[in-house]
């Protein structure tokens, strides 16, 4: 299988999961489902309405996810990584599932004895099984009972499968299962990777784990341990800290994909152009630890943010920002979530040349990140994480998307996890909802069977491959100075 191009597109027809297609076909009028070797996936429900051509070319075509976070699979497998906190089956709940049960009422105290490397695996559905009914359909919970059954064979968590599901995790979590999961199950042709512990990751499979560049320190902060400190340049100055920045895009622009920014968690993405006279005495406070006013950090990161953003413009390198909901919970101001979507019309208006990737759908607002992807010229779409936060509105915003935005525009997967096995299951949903927003458009008269056929690749691979470069990308990655 060749590094740049892990799954070929003849590969992925021979190879469709006949799991996926069974369940979205076996919803379809009078079409029978081949149920050959597999059960129906969990959450499917029966009366989809998905039209039986569209759904066999959607899941016999290979996805390019535009986001994850990723632990190489060195880190996995040694455990290294602190974001492993149990190596067990409960890792696989222990991004974004962990939030839902916690809004379900589970206690903290049992949620730290489920998620702790001290209690014995075959001991915690004891304190899961009064949340589970809670949490199991939501699409955090249909992702991770997707993976369940395609990897281990296991229809549902209970007491009585625990232990099978845990054998069946030790058996699966071995040298090569990256791979296994991402390309031969889930016929994913490279995924992007945004690093939650270094600026850039120097992945050992550069070529199928691609990686951004994070911006985020370079101005939220800014991160002067992060960012600073690898760079060996001494920060007493703005002009100092600029260096730094540049430092980062020589060393890694070529092989990044994209930067990232995920700064929405903190403010509204409302950046103004602030010269650099203005952050300059800014700046000297915060070397010198002073403490700044709420206005003064803004300016700052003002400034630096779009120091950044020309750099990667510079460098040919499209920007994610983060939009929309937040990961976690009891922390989401939505009053400042409402304004995303109008900032980043004004981001797209003040920066013509920057190709701009609006990550999320925006959600609960994705309306009007619709309208702005219309208007501009330099904005995209990015699904990621929506499938699993909401697979009803994702379903909705693709199929409203695709009679609105211009078909170029529109990227549809990203796993957005740390876990591996979980993006199995976002992928199924993913081309469930891509499946089901595709026929209905059909029926309804807005596409025709052609057109809704001709849009899958452009939607499912095709756009990512041109908005990231990703041809001359791989043959950059081919040869990094890191392996």
């Amino acid at each position: 299988m060749a590094r740049g191009n892990p799954v070929s597109r003849r590969q992925t027809l021979q190879g469709v999961s006949a799991l996926g297609a069974a369940a979205i076909l076996g919803s379809v009028g009078n079409v029978p489902a081949d149920t050959s070797g597999s059960p129906a996936v969990p959450g499917w429900k029966s009366g989809g309405q998905a039209n039986p051509e569209v759904a066999k070319r959607v899941f016999a075509t290979p996805l390019i996810d535009t986001h994850e976070h990723l632990i190489e699979e060195k880190e996995r497998l040694a455990a290294s990584n602190p974001r492993v906190q149990a190596d067990d089956w409960s890792h696989l709940l222990s991004h974004y599932l962990n939030s839902d049960l916690l809004v379900a009422g589970m206690p903290k105290d049992a949620y730290d004895k489920f998620f702790s490397k001290g209690t014995d695996p075959a001991d915690k559905w004891r304190y899961l099984a009064p949340y589970w009914p809670a949490v199991k359909n939501t699409g955090y919970g249909q992702a991770v009972r997707i993976a369940l059954q395609q990897l281990y064979e296991v229809d549902d968590l209970s007491a009585a499968t625990v232990r099978a599901v845990q054998a069946a995790y030790e058996k699966t979590r071995q040298p090569g299962f990256y791979r296994q999961i991402l390309c031969d199950r889930a016929k994913i042709e490279s995924c992007q990777v945004n690093c939650l512990s270094r600026p850039f990751g120097e992945s050992e499979m550069p070529t199928f784990l691609m990686q951004d560049l994070s911006i985020v320190g370079m101005f939220s902060g800014p991160d002067f341990q992060g960012f600073g400190q690898p760079t060996g340049i001494e920060v007493r100055s703005l002009s100092d800290w600029h260096r730094v920045i540049d430092w980062w895009f020589d060393k890694y622009g070529k092989y990044a994909v994209a930067v990232k920014s995920q700064n929405a968690y903190s403010r509204d993405i409302d950046y103004e152009e602030v010269p650099a006279e203005k952050a300059e005495g800014i700046f000297k406070k915060r070397c010198a630890n002073e403490s700044l006013t709420t206005t003064e950090r803004k300016t700052l990161e003002d400034h630096l943010f779009w120091y950044a953003v020309k750099q990667a413009t510079a460098h040919k390198l499209p920007v994610k920002l983060h939009t929309g909901y937040y990961a976690g919970q009891n922390r989401m101001p939505l009053e400042r979530l409402l304004h995303n979507a109008g900032s980043a019309a004004e981001l797209c208006r003040q920066a013509p040349d920057t190709r701009f990737v609006f990550m999320h759908i925006c959600y609960p607002y994705y309306e009007e990140l619709l309208a702005v992807a219309k208007h501009y010229t330099n904005a995209c779409l990015d699904m990621c994480w929506s499938w699993i936060m909401n697979p009803v509105a994702a379903t909705d915003f693709l199929k409203k998307a695709l009679v609105t935005v211009p078909a170029t525009k529109i990227l549809t997967f990203g796993g957005d996890y740390a876990s591996v096995e979980p993006v199995l299951g976002h992928a199924v949903m993913t081309r469930r909802g891509i499946a089901l927003a595709l026929s209905r458009l059909v029926e309804e008269g807005w596409l025709t069977l052609s057109d809704a056929l001709d849009l899958i690749d452009p939607i499912m691979h095709g756009n990512a491959r041109q908005i990231f470069n990703l041809a001359e990308k791989t043959r950059v990655l081919h040869d990094v100075p890191w392996r």
